[in-house]
């Protein structure tokens, strides 16, 4: 099965890919990927996804934790964490190939409680386990939707549907379970956390966002940092600085107007920072990824 969902996921990015490789479908939350060759190391905060990988290697760390995947496998996170990733194992001939699904906690609230599922413990927020038959299936034929673009309308979120259930039903059942539970801690906290993506760029008290948890402010901050492995100011840096990143790669703007422009009141800071989590001065890594693209 994982073959026949290969070919549509590679037939759908030949269409589709843009030039960084990635493919949004009409279909909310779910993306194809492609890269053809092994890429520098990439710093994100990911969101709760399934991730499963079609053809090629990949790595991704969080903290101490590093994990290497491969074809047939499913790489799951089920918080906001800050990741670091990079692809080992791509060629033209051969490309890195995924498909992402965003996890849906209205949908697994729903399904856990049609389940009758017991809750589950706590656990690692990355992790990997070999795909599952009826995950693999169910997202083939939620790919085939596609090939008939009158049907997603119709048809979708049934299909979305369905993928969760088999997540929930599988390997990675207990850990997305979790995110199941609306007065669970992984959901308080992803209630902060919107606000921190929302609003990264303004100061945010820890009185803020444990209100905005329902928490108070030392069990938020305990909670905040199992959950995500940081706390909440260290997270706050980070969605700057990879923005930051971002605005200096993609649209070329200057290192100071990028510290700026998230929220930095001292460029001397910025860069400091900047150095510590990217290993070189924005300048000199704007520069370097530059040279990456062209070539």
């Amino acid at each position: 099965m994982i073959k026949g969902l290969l070919e549509v996921v590679r037939r759908y990015l030949a269409h589709h890919a843009d030039a960084t490789g990635l493919a949004q479908t009409p279909i909310p939350g779910l993306t194809t990927i492609r890269s053809t060759t092994p890429s520098s190391l990439e710093y994100s905060i990911s969101r709760p996804l399934a991730c499963l990988v079609l053809q090629g290697k990949k790595q991704v760390t969080m903290g101490t934790q590093t994990l290497t995947f491969e074809a047939g496998d499913s790489l799951l996170i089920t918080a906001d964490v800050p990741i670091v990733s990079q692809v080992l194992q791509a060629s033209v001939e051969t490309p890195y190939m995924s498909l992402v699904m965003d996890l849906d906690p209205a949908v697994i609230t729903e399904l856990t409680l049609e389940m009758h599922a017991d809750a589950a413990a706590e656990g690692a927020a990355v992790r990997f386990q070999p795909t599952d038959t009826e995950v693999a299936d169910a997202a083939l034929r939620l790919m085939q939707l596609l090939d008939r673009p009158e049907s997603v309308s119709v048809l979708h979120k049934q299909r979305v549907r369905e993928l969760h259930y088999w997540l929930l039903a599988g390997r990675h059942g207990a850990a997305i379970r979790r995110l199941g539970y609306p007065d669970g801690h992984e959901q308080r906290i992803a209630r902060a956390v919107t606000l921190l993506r929302a609003e990264f760029t303004r100061p945010l008290p820890v009185e803020r966002l444990a209100a905005v948890a329902g928490m108070s402010p030392s069990s938020f901050y305990q909670h905040f940092r199992n959950v995500t492995s940081l706390s909440p100011l260290q997270f706050q840096k980070q969605l700057r600085l990879i923005e930051a990143r971002r605005l200096m790669m993609a649209e070329g703007v200057s290192a100071s107007s990028a510290a700026f422009a998230v929220g930095y009141e001292s460029v001397s800071q910025f860069s400091r920072e900047y150095r510590r989590m990217f290993s070189q001065p924005p300048a000199r890594d704007a520069e370097a990824m530059k040279h990456r693209l062209q070539n």
